[in-house]
């Protein structure tokens, strides 16, 4: 049953306890029916909910900077089971989550976890790990570790995968539909973009036996510079090479009280983001394509990355993947945003509460130099979502971003956005 969270909504946290509350069941005078509506040879799973024993919730998806790898989502959070009277206990026969039909607990490793705050889905996935710690004449306590979809994906390897020339999306929805992987295959479990980068085939891109199929997605979004990732309600995503973005922002934050309220926000502006020489040598070369900014080179010396066997299909992609990764110049920007949901309206607690990785936001700060306040705002995409959730002190969420280039739909005649450039297009 759903909780109230103080200031925050109302959130629920179950599990799949193992049991199928309308299975058919043979020689049952009831379940056992034949033709039975009610009661069918697949059944539904039953979930419990644990939202009144748990005691803090911490969520994790994405990425905190762009040149991170995406991996699992996870999320754990604590139980009290002496509040609960010990139901939680894996050795407790007599608990209402046991499958005594089994002798297995209901509430195990790898069972469904779904979190949400009011119907919406904050995350989708399963228990890897359920400790339960015995405190003679203290509190016994469940310490839980989920993780999304992803984490099964890098359990599942693959055969010898014999690829064609093809968009990396076309690569992707067959990687996923091979007999070994046979993941994401039902309706509305997949949400990939039409990418524009075509990845290679023929033996030089032949995904050796053993390949881990997590490893091989992050081996292709190295090559497309895009982002992969298990959406918060479970969908398998994918989104092509991050570019210029047409999205309004989802979400405006401002420290001055005319939009979401915020209490902490990161900045960078460090040497380290200045990549002025990228090499890129795609599987079927014996060279690398090599593109430098001999600009930034003579003012913050040579800084290097390399890709050494991209699935690019050609030199001429590799040359514009190289092209691609160059930053020649450091920029401050806000790299992240917290707040926390006491301090908001119900409406903007709604907004924050589904936002997704790729979602654009604006983040606007004061300054003050001598006698004069300025406002700096920057529009960025958000890489990574962390949500805190406290029984007792509420919700806080944090968002991680990267740059982001916002460009605006044109439109005929406007002083602004009539003009035809690089920052005004065709929608």
């Amino acid at each position: 049953m759903a909780a109230t969270i103080v200031q925050s909504g109302s959130y629920d946290l179950t599990i799949a306890t193992g049991f199928l509350i309308d299975a058919f069941t043979l020689d049952d005078p009831v379940k056992g029916l034949l033709d039975s509506t009610e009661f069918v040879l697949d059944g539904t799973t039953e979930f419990a909910s644990v939202i009144d024993g748990a005691t803090g919730i911490s969520v994790f998806r994405g990425r905190r900077d762009i040149g991170d790898q995406f991996t699992a989502g996870t999320m754990s959070f604590d139980l009290n089971d002496t509040f609960t009277g010990g139901i939680f206990n894996p050795f407790d026969t007599q608990s209402p989550y046991y499958d005594t039909a089994q002798a297995v607990p209901g509430l195990a490793p790898m069972r469904k976890v779904v979190l949400t705050r009011e119907g919406e889905e904050l995350f989708n996935g399963y228990i890897v790990d359920y400790s339960y710690d015995f405190n003679l004449g203290g509190l016994d306590t469940v310490s839980v570790t989920c993780a999304d979809d992803f984490y099964l994906l890098s359990q599942t390897y693959l055969n010898e995968f014999n690829v064609t020339e093809e968009l990396a999306s076309a690569r992707l929805v067959a990687l996923l539909a091979l007999p070994e992987v046979n993941a994401f295959q039902l309706p509305g479990e997949q949400n990939i973009e039409t990418s524009t980068i075509t990845l290679g085939g023929a033996a030089a891109y032949t995904v050796p036996n053993g390949t881990s199929v997590a490893a091989y997605t992050a081996k292709i979004n190295e090559s497309v510079q895009g982002r992969i990732f298990i959406s918060r309600d479970g969908v398998f995503t994918f989104q092509d090479r991050i570019g210029s973005t047409l999205s309004a922002s989802s979400a405006d934050f401002h420290d001055d009280g005319t939009a979401i309220p915020y209490d902490n926000v990161g900045i960078s502006f460090e040497a380290n983001q200045v990549i002025n020489r990228a090499s890129v040598t795609h599987a079927a070369a014996t060279s690398p394509e090599i593109a430098e900014d001999l600009t930034s080179q003579a003012t913050y010396f040579i800084q290097t990355t390399a890709i050494s066997d991209a699935l690019v299909h050609n030199d001429a992609a590799a040359l514009d993947l190289a092209n691609y990764l160059l930053v020649g110049q450091p920029e401050a920007r806000y790299t992240n945003v917290s707040t926390l949901f006491a301090s908001l309206t119900d409406a903007q607690r709604d907004t924050l509460a589904v936002l997704e990785i790729g979602n654009t936001v604006t983040i606007e700060k004061s300054f003050t130099s001598g006698n004069t306040i300025t406002s700096l705002a920057q529009e960025l995409a958000i890489e990574g979502i962390q949500h805190e959730i406290d029984l007792s002190t509420g919700h806080r969420i944090t968002l991680f971003t990267s740059p982001t280039t916002l460009v605006f739909e044109l439109i005929l005649d406007d002083l602004v956005y009539g003009t035809i450039d690089t920052e005004n297009v065709l929608g």
